[in-house]
């Protein structure tokens, strides 16, 4: 156990429905008691959940609690970019997670901004430095990435345009968030690098979504959850073993903070949390 708390921040996506809205409030609720540094709320392909995404953060700030809108610039144009960055000035949200994002369908715009970086630039033109910016990053490389080596560059990017810090997709192999972040160091990368930490709570979701995203589930991790079928229990008691050994092991390595995709639920991040010690 850490005499020093790690810090620590969460995620969540809104919900479609006024139901699903309530619940989420009772879910931040337990989980504000590990005292997150920041929540950050998703934001759909191509700014399909605008409304919902801004509303949640304002929810959020409400509650008291520093809040991070995803903003995502694919198929947007610099005056509506413009616009909503002036919407949540005046709302009074100073941290952004600024991401390319994907297009909501193979016949969309791109629209002026053909990179994450370019979108990062814009806004510190525009806004200066009243917005703290996250950006995204892939330690096993971005599925859609040319190679390695050019996802690692577009990524020192990123940071070179202004980013404060980082968000890593979330993975199970501490090695390549270790090696990335070394990596990075080489390119001049010098802000933190913050591990993207995913709760395993249903196999078949993970494994899927794991697939689109290109997070690798080593061999051994796939196999126990293949064997454990329809065991949800199982399931959930191995996942919480393997992602408290994995947050060990970054918080041995010296990482700065964690950040929790918590998929609009408590319970995990908060058994993790109080094995760590947090």
């Amino acid at each position: 156990m850490a005499e020093t708390p790690l810090p620590i921040s969460l995620e969540f996506f809104p919900s479609k429905t006024a139901e699903g809205a309530e619940k989420i409030r009772v879910v931040r609720q337990a989980l504000y008691g590990l005292k997150p540094e920041f929540c950050s709320v998703t934001y759909g392909a191509g700014g399909s959940t605008q409304d919902g995404t801004f509303g949640a953060v304002a929810e959020i700030m409400a509650e008291g609690k520093e809040a991070a809108p995803h903003f995502s610039c694919v198929g947007a144009t610099k005056a509506n970019v413009r616009e909503q960055l002036s919407l949540l000035q005046s709302r009074g949200v100073k941290r952004i997670v600024a991401l390319r994002g994907d297009m909501p369908s193979p016949y969309g715009s791109e629209g002026e901004f053909r990179h994450a970086c370019d979108l990062v630039e814009f806004i510190r033109d525009e806004t200066g430095d009243h917005f703290y910016l996250e950006v995204a990053a892939y330690p096993e490389t971005h599925p859609r990435a040319r190679s390695p080596d050019h996802d690692l560059h577009a990524f020192a990017m990123k940071v070179k345009s202004g980013a404060n810090s980082a968000i890593t997709q979330y993975f199970y192999n501490t090695d390549a968030y270790f090696q990335f972040v070394d990596d990075a160091k080489r390119l001049g990368v010098t802000v933190p690098i913050i591990p993207g930490i995913m709760p395993i709570t249903n196999s078949s979701q993970l494994l899927r979504f794991s697939d689109m995203c290109g997070a690798e589930i080593p061999r051994w991790i796939k196999l126990r959850l293949l064997a454990y079928r329809d065991d949800i229990a199982s399931i959930r008691a191995f996942g919480l073993d393997v992602v408290t050994g994995l947050c060990e092991k970054l918080r041995a390595g010296g990482v700065p903070s964690l950040h929790f995709y918590s998929m609009n639920q408590s319970a995990p991040t908060l058994e993790i949390c109080r094995r760590l010690g947090i």
